[in-house]
């Protein structure tokens, strides 16, 4: 049997945090270990028990989620976030990501949906809510930045920043390109070091932003 993905909900709303929980509690691969109205007790938590996946709103009390997100991930950077939150805010949506968020999903999500953005988050992908994509991309189209150079990428690296862009795993891509894991593995990690980004999904953004 597959373990769990045991997760931690931050949400101030009582009610909303209390449905969360319910609507995820039927599936039988996760496992809702806690739930918090704000970040600081969540991060508390965190000290003495680690979770793979923190469902994480942006608009908290005292601490928001994007500070709470920025100090998670330096703390314990295995730990997956995904932003489940009401704001479809440009500035809040590329400030999430750079903080370290590993998803971005709206409120009015599915159930279902939201299910697969956490399982695809826990192996490692990136999943972006549909309505936010457009947005970021939009948010690029109307300004594109052009680095003096391609961050001296190779061309294989360039085919794993493509397919890694594309919300795809280690796996993924070595199947795609027919490398082995390892190998593949090696390019993101080059990759990242090229970019000066600390994770996949800030690799992802960065690539958009640059036209990479």
């Amino acid at each position: 049997m597959n373990k769990k993905v045991s997760i931690y909900i931050v949400e101030d709303y009582l009610l909303a945090r209390v449905t969360c929980r319910k609507a995820l509690e039927q599936f039988d691969d996760l496992e809702i270990k806690n739930d918090f109205e704000t970040a600081e007790e969540c991060i508390k938590t965190l000290e003495k028990n680690s979770v793979d996946v923190i469902l994480m709103d942006i608009g908290l009390p005292y601490m928001t989620g994007i500070e709470a997100t920025k100090i998670i991930k330096e703390k314990y950077p295995n730990t997956k976030i995904i932003m489940l939150t009401s704001h479809d805010n440009q500035e809040e949506i590329i400030s999430s990501l750079a903080s370290g968020a590993n998803a971005y999903a709206l409120k009015d999500i599915s159930v279902e949906d939201l299910h697969d953005a956490i399982i695809n988050t826990n192996k490692g992908c990136i999943w972006i809510h549909p309505k936010i994509a457009t947005i970021i991309n939009q948010t690029f189209v109307n300004a594109k930045l052009k680095p003096k150079d391609d961050f001296n990428l190779t061309s294989r690296e360039k085919e794993v920043l493509e397919l890694l862009t594309q919300g795809l795993s280690n796996t993924e891509i070595a199947d795609k390109l027919i490398i082995s894991t390892h190998t593949a593995k090696a390019h993101v990690c080059n990759i990242l070091t090229k970019l000066s980004v600390t994770d996949r999904v800030q690799a992802a953004v960065k690539a958009t932003k640059y036209d990479l």
